[in-house]
């Protein structure tokens, strides 16, 4: 076999000196590269150092796929050269992206040619142009064919080109299903006669702008399509050279939704559809302009869904969600079209009518309001009974801006709220006082632990059967220096919304068995010592750590501690709620279910939880001598506790006579002012030593 022609021959048989080479060596604009028959370098000009980074000296001799051809076009490359050799294929002309010597892309458009020289030895040329120029010339040479169809069939727009008439003389659509009518219904007619009288108008006035300003103008339209409304972007330009106009049409349907849906989700409740609190405040701004202007009234109504934090942490926050959605839609069923019904967040919902006669008239729509909401709601299987409060305010009598009148209705409302709910309530001045009460109280309570102004009374429990004290329970009593004393009716609410209960509650517990120390030591003697515990001290991760300091520092028995809680504690459901009572059980410390026959679902939690005691409340204990109602429910309560051993605590004990009665239906323990009112810590301990002596 011969031995291979091109591998034997020597480096001067290539073209070096060819007058082709100088005319590429004085041109470094262009990258021209040679390449043998086994693809290396044999001319490397200096256009292709400054596109490619290699040096002459660099490249001279290197394979073609070893300088700039990316891994993966490697193979094809080879191929492609192999079969032009070989097959006589040729290598079209084509976009590529290479690669340069630091790595980066190169974008070239490629062309290729083959010749065979003197020494019948084919040598290929590449024609490499860098395309970062050509892009710059596209700019001036827009109407060139090749390169306006490259454009145009990348780019989803619709191009028209228009005579100075507005005849439509030539255009361009990827797809003539984007078009309004089909081209044989406008070559060569005017658009605006295309187009619907509206859309045409703005066609019209936006084309003599663009005429006579000379730059480009761009405006929006919609026009009905089939697949319905399409929203459309046009932008007109005068091209004065032609004496035409090009029209650039782009259909932003989808951006036009995207903005509509932010701006949905911007000023509507995603859960109901309603206008959410932002958009519901801007319509009152509204409104209240009117009501200056035109001397009317106004109305606004702060509605809030009566237990329903209950019904969502007993059923879940899906039946809630499908709660508050039906709860939505009866507002607005029981409303007119033009009247506002808003959700402010959570349960609260917020009515806006924007004319009002009389104030009697507010009156009638909160009773069809209340009306709606009297039919049972049915979901998951279940007939769910939800009742409303609202509060009802004015204007202008009851402010003329929207913060104010919201927050009278808010205020009006928490009226309704203490009047039983289920109810309406106008806002009175009356009202604003309560709330300055309510934010003075607030003001006050914090560093009320610092300045001692907190002082814990007690009042003493006996055992029925033997008429002999066997605890107490601690009861939380505050003397402000500003406000004199204040009931925990009135600060206990407040300490639970605000947070400060959690702190105020380790100063009672601390406080409590601290007295219990001092009790035991001078008697010589166990006693319990019941503690309230909030449902917000429950939140604590730390309550049982504080709990087990107490008693460790104050020397106290587990046993000797009862801590009372709520229903309202269990039905937050949570599972660190769950954890801590278990904790607590496990610690001998005893579990007391306070206000028994207030709430609900009671005789679940008996069940589920481990109390020890039940303290049936004071409202059952009044009547049990004169209601035969009352009596059985305590006798029946007792009953119950006992056949789950669960002792029983009667509250608010006033008589004699109810105090024999509890002893006839086996009650344990008793409390209340007919025993003993609550007393500080040292009158406690001298009542007991009276009690003492009198035995």
């Amino acid at each position: 076999m011969a031995p291979n022609k091109t591998n034997n021959m020597p480096t001067h048989q290539y073209v070096t000196n060819d007058p082709l080479h100088q005319l590429f060596d004085a041109v470094d604009s262009i990258s021209v590269q040679g390449y043998d028959e086994q693809r290396r370098v044999i001319y490397w000009n200096k256009g292709s150092e400054l596109l490619y980074g290699y040096s002459q000296q660099e490249a001279i001799g290197k394979k073609l796929e070893d300088l700039i051809i990316p891994a993966p076009m490697r193979e094809p490359v080879v191929e492609a050269h192999s079969n032009w050799i070989k097959h006589d294929i040729e290598i079209p002309a084509s976009e590529l992206t290479l690669k340069h010597k630091a790595g980066n892309d190169v974008a070239v458009f490629s062309s290729h040619v083959m010749f065979t020289n003197q020494y019948e030895t084919k040598q290929m040329y590449c024609i490499d142009v860098d395309l970062s120029e050509v892009h710059k010339a596209q700019a001036e040479a827009t109407f060139n064919a090749n390169m306006l169809k490259t454009i145009f069939e990348a780019i989803p727009d619709l191009f028209f080109v228009l005579e100075q008439d507005g005849t439509i003389a030539d255009y361009h659509a990827n797809n003539n299903n984007d078009l309004y009518v089909s081209p044989k219904q406008f070559i060569g007619k005017k658009m605006i006669d295309v187009l619907p009288e509206k859309v045409a108008h703005k066609f019209q006035l936006h084309i003599e702008k663009a005429t006579t300003q000379g730059k480009m103008v761009s405006f929006e339209y919609e026009l009905n399509m089939p697949e319905g409304i399409n929203y459309y972007e046009a932008r007109v330009r005068l091209l004065a050279k032609k004496s035409q106009m090009m029209v650039i049409i782009r259909d932003i349907s989808e951006p036009h939704r995207s903005a509509e849906l932010i701006r949905r989700q911007a000023h509507f409740d995603s859960l109901t559809a309603l206008p959410n609190r932002f958009l519901s405040l801007d319509r009152l701004s509204q409104i209240l302009m009117e009501v200056q202007k035109n001397h009317v009234k106004a109305a606004v109504f702060f509605l809030d869904l009566d237990d329903f934090k209950k019904v969502n942490d007993s059923l879940g926050h899906e039946v809630g969600d499908k709660l508050l959605i039906e709860a939505a839609h009866r507002l607005q069923q029981a409303l007119k079209k033009n009247d506002t019904v808003g959700r402010l967040g959570g349960d609260e919902f917020i009515v806006l009518i924007s004319s009002l006669d009389d104030e009697s008239d507010a009156l009638v729509i909160a009773d069809r309001l209340l009306k709606a909401f009297r039919k049972p709601f049915k979901l998951e299987g279940r007939d769910l009974i939800l009742t409303l409060s609202i509060g009802i305010a004015i204007s202008p009598k009851d402010g003329t801006s929207a913060s104010v009148l919201l927050r009278n209705a808010d205020t009006a409302m928490y009226q309704a709220k203490a009047l039983g709910r289920n109810t309406s309530s106008f806002f009175t001045p009356q009202m604003n006082v309560a709330m300055r009460r309510r934010f003075e109280i607030e003001e006050q309570m914090h560093g009320a632990l610092e300045r001692n102004e907190f002082e814990l009374y007690y009042q003493p429990q006996i055992d029925v059967k033997t008429n002999t004290i066997i605890g107490a329970e601690a009861l939380l009593r505050w003397h402000n220096i500003v406000l004199g004393e204040i009931t925990p009716d009135e600060f206990i609410p407040i300490a639970e919304q605000t947070g400060l209960i959690a702190p105020i509650g380790v100063f009672v517990i601390n406080q409590a068995l601290r007295f219990l120390n001092e009790w035991q030591t001078v008697n010589n003697q166990q006693y319990t010592m019941a503690v309230n515990l909030s449902p917000r001290q429950f939140r604590d991760p730390e309550l049982v750590n504080i709990i087990i300091h107490a008693l460790n520092e104050n020397t106290i028995s587990n046993e000797c501690l009862e801590l009372e809680i709520t229903e309202g504690v269990l039905m937050d459901g949570q599972t660190s709620i769950r954890e801590a009572l278990l904790q607590i059980d496990e610690l001998g410390i005893k579990l007391s279910m306070d206000d028994f026959g207030t709430g609900y679902s009671s005789l679940s939690y008996l069940r589920e939880y481990p109390f020890d005691v039940l303290k049936i409340d004071r409202s059952f204990i009044a009547g049990i001598t004169d209601n035969k109602a009352d009596c059985n429910l305590v006798k029946a309560a007792i009953a119950m506790s006992h056949s789950l051993e669960i002792k029983v605590v009667a509250e608010g004990v006033e008589t004699k006579e109810q105090l024999d009665l509890l002893n006839e239906l086996n009650c344990d323990i008793a409390q209340g002012f007919y025993l003993s009112k609550p007393l500080p810590g040292a009158k406690l301990l001298t009542f007991l030593l009276r009690c003492s002596k009198a035995t």
